[in-house]
């Protein structure tokens, strides 16, 4: 895995596949954050951006400060080869090309080490269970 190490922060190099096309991008593993997040411009190029029922506001690491989401995309990332799927909510106001949220790393099984600074994938085989 390619990694980068900015103030203690994990970023992984994550491919980011849509219905549009992909991009490679420098995702934020953001333990922090409850949902995944990718910024317009890198929406754009790979998949169809709708319209979420309802905006989603959401409080930033900046005291008082609000950014209302009205848009998402579906689309999946691969890490070291590996390949999840999950909603990234749009915004414009993202530092970061991609941010990697709680809730998709607790579905997936991807665990943080912040000793060693890096993404630690716990579960690669998935199935899909009929009933």
């Amino acid at each position: 895995m390619a990694r980068s190490k900015e103030m203690g922060e994990i970023f992984e190099k994550v491919r980011l596949v849509g219905s549009r096309g992909e991009v490679e991008v420098k995702a934020l593993f953001d333990s922090g954050a409850t949902y995944s997040f990718v910024r317009r411009d890198v929406a754009e190029r790979v998949a169809n951006i709708e319209a979420l029922p309802e905006p989603m506001r959401f409080a930033t690491a900046k005291s008082g400060e609000v950014v209302e989401v009205r848009e998402a995309i579906r689309a999946n990332f691969y890490i070291d080869g590996v390949r999840y799927s999950d909603e990234f909510l749009v915004s414009d106001e993202l530092a970061e090309e991609l941010i990697i949220g709680a809730k998709t790393m607790q579905a997936w099984g991807i665990k943080l080490n912040m000793e060693q600074e890096r993404v630690e994938l716990t579960r690669r085989d998935y199935k899909l269970r009929l009933l």
